[in-house]
This record gives C-alpha cells, structure tokens and sequence, in this order.
C-alpha cells in the first residue's frame, strides 16, 4: 500500500526559511496530483499549495504566494514545500495528500501524519 511521510519540520524564527519533504513509500503512486495542507490549532486544516504531477502546473493559497514553493523531484520520488518569509500565521502540522486536483484545494484520497512547523520571534 501506498504511505506519505512527511519531514523538514521544526522552529524558526520570523523571516526564515523552511523545506519540507514528502516521501512516497509503499509502491508508485498513480494520483493526478499532490498537495500540502495545514492546521492550526483550533481551526480548520486549509489548502496551501497543490501540484499536478503530469504538467507540473502549481496552485497556491494566496496568503502563501511568492513564499512558499511546490515541486516534486521524480527521481527520489518526493514532493518539496519551500517556505521562505516565514511569518507566525504560516505555524501549524503541514500535511501532504495525494489525490485529485480541483481549483485552489484537492480532493485527498492518502494523507501523510503531518509534520509539525512553529514560527517564533
């Protein structure tokens, strides 16, 4: 069967950086496209960024574009989320999902544990 793991978590400081990684184990995933998700204590998990795997073609949240980054390296078989410009709203567990894309969310049928991410001053 097919698992996400996601990684890169940890604290940083306002303004830096982060990567996050999402391992694809298990067997090659067939899913139209990938996406990461977060969710802050108390509210509800939202939609940060998507990818399609067969074009590559990118969606962002819009609090997040020019920031964060989506890309996925095929060869190792994992997606990446760049977050530069860290701010403390971006805190939270960053889950990736696999499944099927629609405008600015995806439609999860495997999700990762999630990693988890703290901004701090």
């Amino acid at each position: 069967q097919v698992q996400l793991e996601e990684s890169g978590g940890g604290t940083v400081q306002t303004g830096t950086s982060l990567r996050l990684s999402c391992l694809v184990s298990g067997r090659t995933i067939s899913s139209e496209g990938m996406a990461w998700f977060r969710q802050a204590p108390g509210k509800e998990r939202e939609f940060i960024a998507g990818i399609r795997i067969s074009t590559g073609q990118t969606d962002y949240a819009w609090y997040v574009r020019g920031r964060f980054t989506i890309s996925r390296d095929y060869y190792k078989n994992t997606i990446h989320l760049q977050m530069n410009g860290l701010k403390p709203e971006d805190a939270g567990v960053y889950t990736c999902a696999a499944g099927t894309l629609a405008p600015g969310s995806l439609v999860a049928d495997i999700w990762g544990q999630g990693t988890q991410v703290t901004v701090s001053s």
